[in-house]
């Protein structure tokens, strides 16, 4: 963190932005829920495959998310997902962005803008990104049991819940502030 610090101007303040991708679509995820002892609830099971993936980012510091529901992992999809990182960034302050090692991370034509520096989580360690913790969440809460009947409901579902995630900041510092991450 000192060697970013030394890189920018005195008195910017620093915020900590996790990242990750979540596919969400047809052939969705079944979540646990409550059911009389004995029973066996029947649950919606969708056999088709079309899909979305929910790029997501948050600063649980602040209690901000910045996010794009778009069709495929990609540089460019990932360029644009920076790109909103970049213009949620408070002004005068520098995102320091922590994400996995997916190829589409360290792309030679990725775009990072000036305000975003990006620093790679060790591999093979998910425990250590609070965003599969918001997957989780918005599964559980949002996008779980239930038959999605086009591409365009996928998308308008995702946005929908990451839209209801990112009108609860407290929701957000509650499930993504790492004590161990924000101390000096």
């Amino acid at each position: 963190m000192d060697a970013i610090r030394a890189t920018l101007k005195p008195g910017t303040a620093i915020e900590l932005w996790w990242q990750d991708e979540a596919r969400v679509g047809q052939k969705n995820t079944l979540s646990r829920l409550w059911a009389r002892r004995g029973t066996r609830p029947r649950l919606p099971h969708d056999q088709r495959t079309q899909s979305a993936y929910i790029f997501g980012a948050i600063c649980p510091a602040k209690g901000k998310g910045a996010g794009l529901v778009l069709p495929r992992c990609t540089t460019e999809a990932m360029n644009e997902h920076l790109a909103e990182i970049s213009r949620t960034v408070a002004r005068r302050a520098h995102a320091v962005l922590m994400l996995d090692g997916a190829g589409w991370h360290k792309a030679r034509d990725l775009v990072v803008p000036a305000n975003v520096t990006l620093l790679p989580l060790p591999p093979r360690a998910p425990e250590l990104n609070p965003v599969e913790n918001v997957w989780q969440f918005l599964r559980d809460k949002w996008l779980s049991n239930r038959v999605f009947t086009s591409y365009d409901d996928i998308v308008d579902r995702c946005c929908e819940a990451w839209n209801k995630l990112t009108d609860q900041p407290w929701k957000i510092m509650s499930i993504g502030l790492r004590h161990r991450a924000h101390q000096s």
